[in-house]
């Protein structure tokens, strides 16, 4: 008898993060982090379905406050990329 695992929330919300945010493919981001792409291929629907529902519920001041911290989110992510490249680039001199 197959046992089913329970995943967190947390590792639910990283992991379709992977998809929504991060540009992974459902099947690149369920075979690293080991679960089925069914699973994840539902988790994002659901998420999609929620994320229209609530859409329509916010602010425009909520949605431009969503607008800056996605655009915040991109922004860290290049400089870290930059850092990492800069530390490579000085080591390459030495």
């Amino acid at each position: 008898m197959k046992r089913l695992k329970k995943y967190t929330e947390e590792f639910k919300d990283e992991a379709i993060k992977l998809v929504t945010e991060q540009g992974y493919t459902q099947a690149e981001a369920s075979e690293s982090l080991g679960i089925s792409n069914q699973n994840l291929s539902r988790w994002v629907a659901d998420f999609r379905k929620g994320k229209e529902r609530n859409h329509a519920k916010l602010t425009p001041e909520q949605e431009e406050i969503k607008r800056l911290n996605k655009e915040v989110q991109r922004l860290k992510l290049e400089r870290e990329i930059l850092k990492k490249a800069e530390a490579f680039f000085a080591n390459e001199k030495l």
